[in-house]
């Protein structure tokens, strides 16, 4: 099997006052032909500095200090703009993590995909667009003659996602980096991607560089794994070798981190209901004979309640509703119809002008720490100022999130510093200090953990384990990932289309699911026969 990439000592330095002195330091492997290499790490590792310096894409203040990145035999760190231009597309692509972001939002997908076509091909508009057509076939996207015309915003994340994969192979390159394209995704959608990734890698003889934090995937998809630790790879090999046997203490660590996706046997929660839902809706668009609105149930007659000290996890895909519902429960949308009693305070037919009184009594935690916090702001002024809005003097606002500060495990004199001066699960566990600052009665965390790597997930997940003990909270966890639901829920909603289709207690649902649609969902999961290491279930 040849390789159609060989990286030989290839080192990035880092700008002068960083932490370390290279970004990257003597990375050596290879990718070949029809061959899957998954690059793993915790964030920080070098993984996506390893791929933007092959593709030519890394930014100004990264300089490359040595070694070499062989495509098909072709230095591509000594080719000129105009060169580098012509490799990417033709003969390596690279699928990003976000597709939202990474497709032009005011241009139809398929004039995207025929823009590499214009650029690198001699084809005419008309063929152009028949060859759009042809890849978003073979990429299995939905009546492409009609989707050729929609704009991102029109489709679904998995479907987006395919539209980038499209974009990577429509002139059939011999590489294709892939980095984090599944770790937004929802864990069927997530599936057809990998499924899709290997069918092309397969029929296209394609290389792939596939970068990710999940070894879940890794265990579906990978040849040979690559770890990286600080600039450094420090263990390689044949992908059972590594995850049966792993050398390193440090590859040890990362899977002994993987949740496991068996449940760990829990007491039921005794004492009266924190919050109670009842028949709640929430439909978006309007119907009428005038009005030609899409009508969209996004959450129909949900029951649900959560006892002081206990956490209740809503799963499903995207588009089953459970966000909708967090976001109702908070009051950050008005729900169309239904009750929600906090504590005997019927929140859902509140008025604007009356919710500020229980804003502090229900606090959420998003998926993306960096968008949560304002960037213009220092750590300490975002921890205040809700607890003084709310009447706590400045200076005991500032004892309080020096006091919070040291409860989620960072140094009360970082209150100084601004949020990109600290990493992505750092910023996390802020975000988790400021929802406490106010003493809320209900935590709902949204996603809170899906974007980090598998280390610092462990940690938010202990982190919020024993704050809900501390504090005796009622916590609303939102999840597509089957793992940590497992491993943190004591009870379990499942929901599909807006409507719950089943509940229980975590363990109950796990290992007998009564619905088809929960068993897809479990199987679905990737790398479900593996087990990693002790998890938390142990």
């Amino acid at each position: 099997m040849a390789n159609v990439l060989n990286l030989k000592g290839l080192t990035v330095r880092l700008p002068k006052g960083a932490d370390r002195k290279n970004a990257i330091e003597d990375i050596s492997f290879s990718v070949g032909a029809g061959e899957i290499v998954c690059v793993v790490g915790e964030s920080g590792s070098g993984k996506s500095v390893t791929a933007q310096a092959v593709m030519g894409l890394l930014p100004r203040e990264l300089q490359v200090a040595g070694g070499t990145a062989e495509l098909q035999g072709e230095d591509t760190l000594t080719a000129n703009p105009n060169r580098l231009r012509d490799l990417r597309g033709t003969k390596m692509a690279m699928i990003f993590q976000e597709p939202m972001t990474a497709l032009n939002p005011v241009t139809r997908v398929g004039e995207q995909i025929s823009e590499m076509l214009e650029i690198h091909t001699d084809l005419t508009t008309t063929e152009r667009r028949k060859r759009a057509i042809e890849i978003m076939k073979d990429v299995h996207l939905p009546d492409p003659e009609r989707m050729v015309d929609s704009f991102p915003h029109q489709l679904s994340g998995g479907q987006r996602q395919r539209i980038m994969i499209a974009m990577a192979l429509v002139l059939d390159p011999a590489l294709l980096i892939a980095d984090e394209p599944t770790t937004a995704l929802d864990v069927t959608t997530q599936a057809q991607i990998l499924k899709l990734v290997k069918e092309m890698q397969e029929s296209h003889g394609t290389g792939v560089l596939f970068i990710t934090h999940d070894f879940g995937v890794v265990a579906e998809i990978a040849d040979r794994i690559v770890v990286m630790q600080h600039g450094r790879i420090i263990e390689q090999g044949p992908r059972d070798q590594v995850l049966q046997n792993p050398a390193q203490p440090y590859t040890q660590m990362l899977m002994a981190a993987v949740p496991s996706m068996k449940p760990p046997k829990r007491a039921p929660v005794e004492g009266d209901a924190a919050i109670t839902v009842t028949r709640l809706n929430k439909i978006y668009g309007r119907q009428g004979w005038l009005s030609k609105d899409r009508i969209v149930h996004a959450a129909k007659d949900i029951d649900l309640h959560v006892k002081r000290g206990e956490t209740l996890g809503i799963v499903g895909e995207s588009g089953s509703g459970k966000s909708t519902v967090a976001r109702c429960i908070a009051r950050l949308i008005e729900p169309t119809s239904g009750t929600i009693n906090l504590q005997g305070t019927e929140i859902a037919t509140m008025k604007e002008s009356q919710l500020r009184a229980i804003r502090s009594r229900v606090q959420i935690v998003f998926q993306d720490p960096y968008r949560s916090l304002n960037p213009r702001r220092t750590i300490g002024q975002s921890l205040v100022e809700a607890p003084m809005n709310f009447g706590i003097s400045r200076e005991d606002a500032v004892r309080e999130a020096q006091d919070l500060m040291s409860l989620v495990g960072l140094q009360p004199d970082a209150l100084e510093r601004y949020p990109h001066q600290f990493s992505g699960g750092q910023r996390q566990r802020i975000c988790i200090a400021r929802a406490l600052a106010v003493k809320p009665d209900i935590l709902i965390a949204d996603e809170a953990v899906s974007a980090l790597d598998v280390s610092v997930q462990a940690q938010v997940l202990e982190l919020l384990d024993d704050i809900r003990d501390k504090y005796n909270l009622a916590m609303l966890f939102i999840t597509h990932d089957l793992r940590v639901a497992a491993q943190i829920c004591d009870r379990l909603i499942v929901m599909q289309n807006g409507v719950v289709v089943e509940q229980g207690p975590t363990l109950d649902v796990y290992s007998n699911p009564t619905e088809e649609y929960t068993q897809l969902l479990l199987n679905a999961a990737p790398g479900t026969e593996v087990e990693f290491g002790s998890g938390r279930a142990s």
